[in-house]
Order: structure tokens, then sequence, then C-alpha cells
């Protein structure tokens, strides 16, 4: 017997994902998934060396916690601060056949690899500039004061264009990724970053000390290729035309910072959602900074004793701490899906703070210290596992680089002065093992910043109509 012919009707209909212009379908959604966390993991290779390698290579230079805290993190987080409001108004009304925002990325990925490459050559440029000018300059100059200024350069030239990468690369997280399985990606970002991190510290980080130069060409290598192939292979939809220029360029620019600063931070729910990355970079700066000197025997003199590892020691511990991240943002992909990322982050923060009381207790030896971090590392991987989920849901998307970037103001407010205030505290007390309860105190302010924004999404509708608030001058 003949089988019926198939209709139109009985043709299963093909699943697809919509982001403004761009239709998905499973095998292209997997595509651009797949090239933007290939960058992720090479990103997060990179972004391992400001916090883990150049607070060495200033202690080696002899400088002090202060002003480790304030050159490795502070001096760039001002910049990047100074420098957000620009990079998020620039790609937001930015048009090119590429797009708005990978013609950024690929402008700045190769300023980046020379920064790199002059970090990692700190040592002998040190050595080589004091040689030039210490006939000029005589004894006032010495060597370690050459390469400290020298780090000081580089890592400002690294930190201008790598905001670019950064800020641009996490708006494109809305351009191109659908809002149905933000939550999904967003697990998976965190936890390819973690096995990024997990890679650097396990393997890469025991050879800084006899290898530096080799180490940071490496990873400048593998994050030029990384990127390369996602400005390649990654496409944006098409956009609406951006709003109509000034005059002159004195007015463009003072009518976008006018536009920026009263549309951004006029409404409290706003203000309120930036004060949750303030206090929590705040917090997480500080112990990336100064636990590393806490740990191993890159402590100062005359401080309360540290636990005396090695170098490589302490890295294979580390690299422990990111590994097991990866499948707790795996789980929090699709919880954040399911529950919305604000009730994540509330619980995260909160079981961060007591984390770090816990390690402030409990830690006395090296098996202490892995289980206690450990421990610690799994609550901080709640809280990135909903943070970045927050804001494609929190925010207004047809500006959201721009309140992205005045969100990140905060944040970098925070990292500003989270490092050199601690440093400062550390330098009075003379006891790393204090970075402990610096932490736990300012995640508890995080978290009271993130329950009364919580009670603020509720009244502004929450899971059921919740819109974000419009703060335009009009309205």
């Amino acid at each position: 017997m003949q089988e019926p012919p198939v209709t139109e009707a009985k043709i299963p209909a093909v699943k697809r994902w919509r982001v403004g212009t761009l239709v998905y379908t499973r095998a292209t959604l997997f595509n651009v998934l797949f090239w933007m966390l290939w960058g992720d993991f090479c990103l997060m290779i990179m972004e391992s060396l400001l916090p883990n390698v150049v607070p060495l290579q200033l202690r080696w230079a002899g400088a002090g916690d202060s002003l480790v805290g304030f050159l490795s993190q502070g001096l760039p987080a001002l910049i990047g601060m100074m420098l957000n409001p620009m990079v998020g108004l620039q790609s937001d009304r930015h048009r090119s056949p590429m797009g708005r925002r990978r013609p950024f990325l690929l402008w700045s990925a190769g300023p980046v690899v020379v920064s790199l490459l002059l970090l990692g050559a700190a040592g002998p440029m040190g050595g080589w500039i004091h040689g030039v000018l210490s006939p000029v300059l005589g004894t006032r100059l010495t060597v370690p004061g050459c390469t400290i200024v020298w780090i000081g350069i580089a890592a400002v030239v690294f930190v201008v264009f790598n905001t670019y990468v950064m800020q641009v690369y996490q708006f494109l997280f809305a351009d191109v990724v659908p809002k149905e399985v933000m939550g999904k990606f967003v697990g998976l970002y965190r936890a390819v970053g973690a096995c990024g991190s997990f890679a650097f510290n396990r393997w890469l980080l025991g050879w800084v000390e006899t290898h530096t130069f080799h180490v940071y060409a490496l990873v400048a290598v593998l994050y030029a290729s990384a990127f390369g192939l996602l400005v390649w292979r990654v496409r944006e939809g098409d956009y609406p035309p951006p709003p109509p220029g000034q005059s002159s360029a004195w007015a463009w620019l003072t009518g976008l910072l006018h536009t920026y600063f009263s549309e951004c931070y006029r409404h409290k729910f706003y203000l309120n959602l930036y004060l949750i990355p303030f206090f929590f970079w705040l917090s997480i700066v500080p112990f990336n900074t100064f636990v590393i000197f806490f740990a191993t025997h890159a402590g100062q003199p005359g401080y309360a004793q540290t636990l005396g590892l090695t170098l490589d020691q302490f890295g294979k511990i580390k690299a422990w701490t990111f590994f097991v991240q990866v499948p707790v943002f795996l789980l929090a992909g699709p919880l954040v899906d399911r529950w919305h990322p604000l009730r994540l982050e509330v619980a995260g923060l909160l079981l961060t703070a007591l984390s770090f009381v816990a390690c402030f207790v409990l830690i006395h030896d090296a098996a202490s210290l892995q289980w206690c971090w450990i421990l610690n590392q799994v609550c901080t991987a709640i809280v990135l596992g909903a943070y970045l989920a927050l804001f494609p849901r929190l925010l207004p998307l047809d500006k959201y680089g721009q309140f992205f970037s005045a969100n990140q103001i905060f944040g970098f407010t925070g990292v500003v002065l989270g490092p050199t205030l601690c440093g400062w505290m550390l330098e009075t007390v003379r006891d790393y093992r204090l970075i402990f309860l610096w932490c736990a105190a300012a995640n508890g302010l995080s978290f009271l910043a993130c329950v009364t924004l919580f009670v603020q999404w509720r009244r502004l509708g929450g899971d059921g109509s919740y819109t974000p608030p419009r703060t335009d001058p009009a309205v």
C-alpha cells in the first residue's frame, strides 16, 4: 500500500533563535557560541597575567604593598573607568560593514599584543634604561626604579586598548546571543574562562620567575589568534541608524556626556545596581592581588609569618580553585534562565561573605588553604555565574553599551580603591591574613545592595512584567 504524501503541516518545524536581524539554526548558533567561548578561554589566560604576574614583577623590583596594589590594579582601573563611557557610546553609535562591535576588537588587538611583550621584557629593559640614563641622572636612578616605571607605562598601554577589547566583547553578548539561551551561555562563558585560568595557573605560573618573557609571548600569540578568529567567524546583524550628530566635535562630545550622565545616573534602580559590582570588586581585586603574598615567600620583611609555599605550589593550589568552578558555572546557567539571575546573585554574595570569614579562621597550612579557597571559589562562582546575565535582563537593550559602561565605572572605582586602600591597611597592620576580613566586609555590603535591588525589581514588575526604567529626558 502506498504511503500518503508528506504535507507541509507534517514536516517538523526547525527551531530558530533570533537576536535583532540575526536568525540562527541550531548549527549556526553552535558556531557563534563556539568562537565566542574559544575567545573567552584565551582571553582568560591573557587576563591572568596582570593580577598574577605584574604584582610579582613589582615585588621583585622592591615595590611595597600600596604601590603594588596601585600599579597592578588601581591605575589600570582608573584609566579604564575614564575610558568606559567613551567606549560604550562609541560602539553603540558606530556603524560599519563589520557591525558596531567587531571593528573595535580588531583595531585594539594589535596594541594589546605589543603591550604584553613590553611587560614581558620589563626586567632587561629596566637595566637597559638605567644604563642609558644613569650617566645623566647619576645615583638618583636605580635599576629597580626604572623597571617599576617601565611596568607602569606598559600596563597603561595594555589597559587603554584592553578596555576596548573587554568592554566591546561583553557588549557583543547582547548583540549576537539569543536571550533564551543567555543564562546557559553565561554559565558556559564562566566555565570556559575558569578552564583558561586553571590552565594558566596549573602550567604557566610556575615558569614566570625564570621565563617571564616567554610566558608573555606565548600568551600574546594565543590571544591574537583567538580574537582574530572571533572577528572573522562571528557576524553581527543590522542596527537602526545612530542618533544624528552634532554641528561640531565639541558640541558632539558635550552632548554625548550630558546624555550619558543624565540618563545613566538619574534613577535609583540603576544606581543601586551599580553598587553591587562596586563592593564586590572592592573585595575580590585586593584578594587576588595579595593572597599570593600570604601564601608564598614573597611577603615583606617584618610582616606576620606567611605560609611559605613556593610559586609552583601556589600555582597548583590556585589552579584547582578555578577547576572546581566549572560545574558550578554549568549548573548556574540553567538556573539563571529558570529562576532569574538576581535570585542567584543574592544567594552567592551571602555565601561568599561567609566563606571569607571561614578562610580567616581556618587557614593555617597548604592543605587548609586549598580546601578553604576551593569553598570560597565555589561561592564566588555562583556570583559570577549570575552577574553578566543580570544586565541583559535589567538594562535597556537599545542603550546597552551605555548603561553597561556606567555600571563598569562603579566597578572600576572599586578596583581602583580596593587594592590601594587594602595595601595601605596591610602596610599598617603587617599581616596578610587580614585580607580575608576585608573581603568578607566588602562582600557583605554587596549582598545588602543586591537585596535592596531585588526589592526594587519586584516593585517594578518582577518576573511577570519588569521593564527597564526609562531615563530619557523626555520621559
